[in-house]
């Protein structure tokens, strides 16, 4: 089932003027609180992506260095599962292989949307589907340490990562901080996980969002609390930028 996204502001009222920037920030702010997500939509050309961004907090250098990366198909990474090439990407929380807290939030731009079928960025909410968690598997998922790694993409490109941390923890957030991957926790048979897998996976394929890009659109979502993914798409051509965004003056890096 597809789910159409609630969420959305726009960047300029009714009278087609631009929405002050503090306004918009104040507004997606109340909107990631109620929903865990915002996409923005009717963005100009001119629009401050990277100063928008900034009054989230602080931010996290993706894999390999860049503040800003670029999301898009990369020559002899069609093989492996990675962000870089036209597959689809599994539900999964953004940096559950750093050694440090993962990014509080996730922006994605849309620099040229996929023409065709697919490409659109799927969401889902996990703080319904950890208040339906019975009491001996939550405290399970704080408790237990598991181990993680990183996508064979990554590892191609050098970064073979490895760490070890539960899937739940508290790190102040109003909701607990989730790290979940369905291929790259590495549970051990773990019943427990097993069937979180399988259950999250089941939930996100009931109820997740689809965002459809259109040029200059923002997706910004709570990576604390949201699960997202990608469906095949076949246009060589779609691109999106990136920015990892943590809460102001915590530390971040990741595991080398």
């Amino acid at each position: 089932m597809t789910h159409c996204p609630i969420s959305i502001l726009s960047a300029v009222d009714f009278n087609d003027e631009v929405i002050p920037r503090d306004d918009l920030v104040r507004t997606a702010r109340d909107m990631l609180d109620e929903h865990g997500y915002v996409q923005l939509v009717n963005v100009p050309d001119d629009f401050h992506y990277v100063d928008f961004a900034s009054k989230f907090g602080d931010f996290v250098p993706n894999y390999g260095g860049p503040v800003v990366g670029d999301v898009r198909p990369e020559p002899g990474m069609e093989d492996v599962y990675h962000a870089g090439n036209t597959r689809p990407l599994t539900p999964h929380t953004e940096g559950y292989d750093f050694t440090t807290p993962p990014p509080r939030y996730l922006m994605l731009w849309c620099v040229t949307p996929a023409s065709g079928e697919g490409g659109e960025t799927t969401i889902g909410d996990t703080k319904p589907w950890i208040e339906a968690l019975d009491d001996s598997d939550r405290e399970h998922l704080y408790s237990t340490v598991f181990h993680w790694k990183t996508t064979d993409g990554i590892a191609r490109k050098g970064l073979d990562l490895h760490t070890e941390h539960p899937v739940l923890e508290d790190m102040g957030a109003p909701t607990p901080t989730v790290r979940f991957s369905c291929n790259n926790l590495l549970h051990e048979d773990d019943d427990v996980a097993v069937r979180l897998q399988a259950e999250w996976q089941r939930r996100y394929a009931d109820e997740a969002v689809w965002i459809r890009y259109h040029r200059n659109d923002v997706l910004l979502w709570d990576n604390w609390r949201v699960l997202h993914a990608r469906n095949a798409f076949s246009d060589p051509q779609r691109h999106l930028r990136r920015l990892q965004i943590r809460p102001a003056g915590v530390l971040a890096g990741v595991q080398g």
